[in-house]
């Protein structure tokens, strides 16, 4: 009987789930087929995309407090490493935001440009560019405000 051999382990998970509520926000930076950067926290943007993780943050919520306490040994991160893992995480950020900041610049120059010399409907790949890169700063700047919390 499969429904048997699987009623365990969703059973076992369930009592688990109720322990402790975990999300996990996950930022990508992918590059589509033209060569374009997107940062998503959104899985379904990474299809068929180049992508790699820049940042992961896991919330924890725990239940509520038991009787029983963890193990003396129990493995802890420390608030000095905490407070260096933000800080690479925010100079990362910071980077990606520079270089982000650059390419809107020049996305914004090449459609000037193009627009003097240009039909308009052949302009629309270039304000796409510039919209990308004013999308993925907005999502940068976010993310550097989640950090300040």
């Amino acid at each position: 009987m499969k429904s048997g051999f699987l009623a365990g382990p969703a059973l076992a998970l369930g009592i688990y789930a109720g322990i402790a509520v975990a999300q996990v926000t996950e930022i990508y930076k992918c590059t589509d087929d033209r060569g374009r950067p997107l940062y998503t926290s959104d899985k379904r943007d990474t299809v068929g995309k180049k992508c790699e993780l820049v940042s992961r943050e896991v919330t924890v919520v725990p239940a509520p407090k038991a009787s029983a306490k963890s193990p003396a040994a129990f493995p802890r991160e420390s608030g000095s490493e905490r407070a260096s893992a933000r800080e690479r995480q925010r100079q990362i950020l910071e980077q990606e935001l520079k270089s982000e900041e650059d390419q809107l610049m020049q996305a914004r120059k090449d459609l000037a440009e193009q627009e003097s010399s240009r039909a308009s409907a052949q302009l629309q790949k270039y304000r796409d560019n510039v919209e990308l890169h004013e999308k993925n700063l907005e999502a940068l700047r976010r993310e550097l405000n989640n950090l300040s919390r």
